[in-house]
């Protein structure tokens, strides 16, 4: 970026026209234990959940399991071009089929049946009860259909599993509305998983949803990212789902992406340290490749080199150097790029940050009905090589571990705090900013249809 932070004013006096009308939340979606119950009938069973990546399952028989609340799911490939997923429970005594590991995210592994280590029944790949110890005790009342795993609808999109509880739900790319389209040119079934890490956040699953579904916080919880320029950020409704990006300095409208150079000053200077930070103390949102290239431009570009032609030196150059290493990036038209902004927010609980070579991607997950406590999962994906992508697995990190840099235990941080400050009796409702936090204002939208409860209030 080119701009500084002085030009917020301009940027806000732009845009007073896109200006949403202010409201504010009632707090109850965040701290009712209530309200927290109610979500595991009225929202999370009428829900797409994205519970897995494709490329997880690699062969026949690979299987991985899924939890919300009380429910837990088997995923599985039944055949080269099938994967499935059942309820994980037996029909026999309700014992879970699969047991997640102590300490771990989910279980994986793959076989060609699944047997309760309660009585020994055996399901098939394909739901089919295949042994009942002694069935015939039955007197014949055990059919193959009313003894077969229940099946949950399951599809998949940019390369994500997902599933919905619900028989009646509407198909899964209707659901996903808008970012089908302006995703789907970035071809994120491609990408595969540099590192993922999660662990258990002291505050309510909407709470870490919204400390990363706007930048408006970002010149103010990570002041480090200030010296690269400005940060202003836009949000925008697309249906249930919202998207972001940054306003692009003038003459590169069509880099709202995350592909930002560095601030005032040298250009050349200013981009390798910022991709050097950003490398080092968040390892998201950029490559190697970038990182390297960035390094190399106060040598290969002429001291007073403009930022846009800095940027397009350094974006090209990194293209065509993955490229000749079998890295090759989508071609994504400036507009879709421009229009797609910087990260999407699929309701209700998933985020996705893309660019045409890195991707950054949030989970959250409540922790029982405890509305004090969720899960967090933390993703990064980036393109390989065929044949290099590295092997990943769920890593469980407490807040404080060095692995998780220093960028996000910034957002760690506030995440705890807002949602002790949410019981306070002085707290009367979050009142988000109604340009740059629309993303938050449409989640409790779109909350309130599936609870009934919730709705945000115009502020007088």
């Amino acid at each position: 970026m080119s701009e500084t932070i002085e030009n917020t004013q301009e940027t806000t006096s732009a845009t007073a026209e896109l200006l949403a009308k202010p409201v504010v939340i009632p707090v109850h979606a965040y701290i009712s234990r209530e309200y927290a119950r109610a979500e595991r009938d009225r929202l999370w069973s009428k829900v797409w959940q994205q519970v897995g990546r494709v490329e997880e399952l690699p062969e026949v028989g690979s299987f991985l399991t899924y939890d919300i609340l009380e429910d837990s799911f088997i995923i599985t490939r039944t055949a080269p071009d099938t994967i499935r997923a059942y309820y994980n429970v037996c029909s026999h005594r309700g014992r879970r089929l699969v047991d997640t590991p102590e300490g771990k995210r989910d279980a994986r592994g793959r076989g060609r049946q699944f047997v309760c280590g309660f009585h020994g029944w055996r399901y098939d790949l394909d739901g089919q009860c295949i042994q009942v110890p002694e069935r015939d005790d039955w007197q014949c009342t055990l059919t193959d259909e009313n003894i077969r795993l229940k099946q949950v609808r399951l599809d998949t999109w940019a390369g994500w599993i997902w599933i919905n509880m619900d028989p009646d739900c509407e198909p899964l790319r209707d659901y996903l509305g808008p970012a089908v389209t302006l995703l789907e040119p970035f071809q994120l079934e491609r990408f595969r998983c540099r590192w993922r890490r999660w662990f258990v956040a002291d505050c309510n699953w909407k709470v870490a949803v919204e400390a990363f579904n706007e930048a408006y916080h970002v010149p103010y919880t990570h002041p480090e990212f200030i010296p690269f320029g400005s940060f202003l950020s836009w949000s925008k409704v697309q249906g249930r789902h919202s998207n972001i990006g940054f306003e692009a300095p003038k003459g590169m409208e069509a880099n709202q992406g995350k592909l930002r150079i560095g601030g005032a000053g040298d250009a050349r200077v200013s981009t390798a340290e910022m991709q050097n930070f950003i490398w080092e103390n968040a390892n998201t949102n950029t490559t190697e490749t970038l990182v390297n290239v960035a390094n190399r431009l106060v040598d290969e570009l002429p001291e007073g080199t403009p930022a846009a032609e800095v940027a397009k030196y350094w974006v090209e150059t990194a293209r065509r150097e993955d490229a000749e290493r079998g890295v090759v990036w989508p071609t994504v038209e400036p507009g879709i790029v421009a229009e797609s902004g910087t990260a999407w927010q699929i309701f209700p609980n998933f985020q996705l940050g893309h660019g045409q070579n890195n991707l950054l991607c949030y989970s959250f997950r409540p922790y029982g009905d405890d509305p004090d406590k969720c899960y967090f999962e933390a993703a990064v994906y980036q393109l390989y090589p065929a044949g290099e992508e590295p092997e990943t697995e769920w890593l469980y990190t407490l807040v404080d571990d060095p692995g998780w840099g220093t960028v996000l235990p910034q957002d760690f941080s506030n995440m705890a705090a807002v949602q002790q400050g949410m019981k306070s009796r002085g707290f009367q409702g979050p009142r988000p900013n109604p340009y740059r936090e629309r993303a938050v204002v449409n989640l409790h939208h779109n909350l309130a249809k599936y609870m009934g409860t919730g709705e945000p209030r115009e502020l007088a």
